[in-house]
């Protein structure tokens, strides 16, 4: 049932000046002797009340400043969002400290805001115990396209955090922070790419360039549509998760292609093939859960707190960054320990079906007169 604000009993303050007039009128009438002590129970009692009603004035303000959770119908039209969530949405917070200090009461956001906050905190701690490496076992190249996978998961899981926490405190914050978080997807997938690209197409510099800056593209598309007002709307629910699948299914092109280049099985053996695809569907997993509403649909009201669509998307999240990470350092610690650039040893054999044999000639030539 939904609390309604009581304002309790409002106080006017005493008017201590007029008390002591009468108190003083009152002691001229009694004897000298008992009459100092009788000011002084007076005005004790005085200051005691005066104590009592700011205390009942604080109290009063403290009441009226808190609130209880609503039903999906009292909410304000920009703050429904799912209407197969019934019960313990959190009502407009018209401050920021409010917002903050709901993440700790149960309500609708609480298992968002969680989530997505200790998977922002958890590759934070990653990030850092990698980059201050020493450069002997990493070097600032390794480093550098790692921060990128990096930058893109403490964003997207950062602005996810920050946006479920002050949604609720007006229709224009809420608005703002709705598009950083969809941008934050467009950035996790741009950074997820990155180590992969340059990994797999280590020693083919124009594929690794062509495929990130194709990839760059095409999240750059991503977030320039997030931002857009109309584009954050629920009615645009379906295609804001078919963008980002989009976005994502846009990697299978050089999959495809370093597969057809390594071979199927050195891709699954040291390409992590294996964990690209598992990652690839926990994203679609999770988006197609999200779009679809599931389970709350098919149990209104019992999924209104806990397990709800919105937190298994999180989740999914969550642990398809955590695949690739390990599908990437697998891949990274291949090329950098037992791979290399150098040509397989049947190329020297077919050089001349890559370079003209009198322009191999005068190459031999030049050498042997060096």
């Amino acid at each position: 049932m939904d609390n309604e604000i009581l304002p309790g009993p409002s106080s006017r303050p005493i008017d201590e000046s007029d008390g002591n007039q009468k108190v003083n009128e009152e002691c001229n009438e009694k004897d000298s002797v008992g009459c100092s002590e009788y000011l002084n129970n007076v005005y004790v009692i005085q200051r005691l009340q005066t104590m009592a009603n700011r205390a009942e004035e604080v109290a009063r303000q403290l009441w009226m400043s808190g609130w209880e959770v609503v039903n999906f119908q009292r909410l304000p039209a920009w703050l429904k969002d799912n209407d197969m969530l019934l019960q313990g949405h959190r009502p407009q917070l018209n401050t920021i400290w409010a917002c903050v200090k709901s993440v700790f009461r149960i309500h609708t956001e609480t298992g968002n805001i969680w989530t997505h906050f200790l998977g922002c905190f958890s590759f934070t701690v990653i990030s850092l115990f990698m980059l201050f490496q020493p450069s002997s076992l990493f070097q600032w190249q390794d480093k550098l396209v790692f921060s990128a996978f990096f930058f893109g998961a403490v964003c997207c899981l950062g602005f996810s955090c920050v946006f479920h926490t002050i949604s609720c405190h007006s229709e224009y914050v809420s608005r703002i922070m709705n598009k950083l978080d969809y941008a934050g997807i467009a950035f996790l997938t741009i950074g997820s790419f990155v180590p992969y690209l340059y990994y797999t197409f280590y020693c083919v510099f124009w594929a690794k360039a062509f495929y990130l800056a194709l990839i760059g593209v095409l999240g750059t598309v991503a977030i320039i549509v997030s931002m857009s007002s109309k584009f954050a709307t629920p009615p645009y629910r379906p295609l804001r998760a078919g963008v980002f699948i989009a976005l994502g299914l846009s990697g299978v092109i050089p999959c495809i292609h370093a597969i057809i280049w390594n071979g199927f099985w050195s891709s699954v053996n040291h390409g992590s093939l294996g964990w690209l695809v598992l990652m690839a569907v926990l994203y679609i997993s999770g988006a197609s859960i999200y779009a679809a509403r599931v389970p709350e649909r098919c149990f209104r009201g019992r999924f209104d707190l806990w397990f709800q669509s919105h937190q298994i998307f999180h989740v999914f999240v969550i642990a398809a960054a955590f695949v690739h990470y390990h599908g990437v350092a697998r891949l990274a610690s291949y090329r950098l320990s037992d791979g290399d650039c150098r040509p397989p040893d049947d190329f020297l054999k077919n050089y001349d079906l890559y370079i003209p044999l009198d322009i191999l000639t005068k190459i031999v030539d030049t050498s042997d007169q060096k």
